[in-house]
């Protein structure tokens, strides 16, 4: 237990510069993910059959295909057409990932409003697109909120794989140390905490802003 401490406080500052750069990743990604998932949730509840099956496709290609395998695609596989930086690597394919489960939840979200909403805001003269923006929206936001908060909890910890391209993140650290000290219990101990904090405190967020929404019902 002591050993333990004793590594832990003396790679706490390279832990915290790996720290931010999980969360630099986990930030930008995810904000990318809102506006991919955003965009084919929109798509998937147009009038458009072609809109439709470009929705289908993209879905089924994403959650079909492992992590880890778009994020060497995106690093190593099209280095013929274009180099990315092994950061915007690691950040589109975890955008992309995301992006796919979250446009089936602001699907589900938006799908779940009552149609008759959509239906009253036509009939008063209101064009689809604005009372999509001004009725439904609105309320399907409010709804995605927690499947959104599991799914940028889990974007979180997907960020470790970005190790495999190397940047410098917590689980790549914590790899590091295991290699050249042996520890490696101790150090993946040491990773799990941080990512156990993150989640901890990122929760704790979520739930005030559910209590915050439910009170402004």
């Amino acid at each position: 237990m002591t050993s333990f401490l004793h590594d832990f406080i003396a790679t706490f500052p390279s832990f915290l510069e790996a720290a931010w750069m999980t969360l630099k990743l986990t930030g930008v990604s995810l904000f990318l993910a809102m506006i991919i998932g955003l965009v084919f949730a929109m798509m998937k509840v147009s009038r458009f059959k072609l809109l439709h099956t470009l929705y289908g496709g993209y879905v089924s290609l994403i959650r079909g295909t492992p992590l880890i395998v778009q994020i060497m695609w995106l690093y190593f596989g099209i280095t013929q057409f274009v180099v990315l930086t092994a950061f915007w690597a690691g950040t589109l394919a975890l955008a992309i990932h995301s992006g796919a489960y979250i446009a089936e939840i602001f699907r589900g979200s938006i799908q779940s409003v009552d149609r008759g909403q959509m239906e009253a805001a036509e009939s008063l003269g209101m064009v689809r697109s604005l009372a999509m923006r001004r009725i439904i929206l609105p309320q399907a936001f409010k709804r995605a909120i927690p499947p959104l908060g599991n799914q940028f909890i889990i974007g979180l910890k997907d960020s470790s794989l970005v190790a495999f391209i190397g940047i410098t993140e917590i689980f790549s650290l914590s790899m590091n140390h295991a290699a050249v000290t042996f520890k490696q219990l101790e150090f993946y101990s040491i990773a799990g905490l941080y990512y156990l904090f993150m989640v901890m405190v990122f929760t704790f967020l979520l739930n005030r802003l559910e209590k915050r929404l439910d009170t402004a019902k």
